[in-house]
């Protein structure tokens, strides 16, 4: 991890297209302001690990229901084999 000191007005670059700038300090909250390409997203943390907890769980519901119907088509082609 880079640890860093900046005053306001001061920019941090990341890359050849990414700024962070130190927009204001008030007591012990910083506002920072972001200068990205559209393609790149940025995101609060927490938003970022609910995003991916959600994603986390279609994925896992979405093989569940894939189980299920491969279970399904399974009982259902041995009924055809069996005529």
């Amino acid at each position: 991890m880079l640890v860093l000191k900046r005053k306001v007005g001061e920019v941090v670059r990341i890359a050849n297209d990414i700024e962070v700038h130190i927009l204001a300090v008030e007591g012990d909250i910083i506002k920072l302001g972001f200068e990205a390409p559209k393609h790149i997203q940025i995101l609060r943390s927490e938003l970022y690990d609910e995003i991916k907890a959600e994603n986390e769980q279609s994925v896992m519901s979405n093989d569940s229901n894939t189980k299920e119907m491969l279970k399904k088509l399974k009982f259902s082609n041995s009924d055809k084999n069996k005529n």
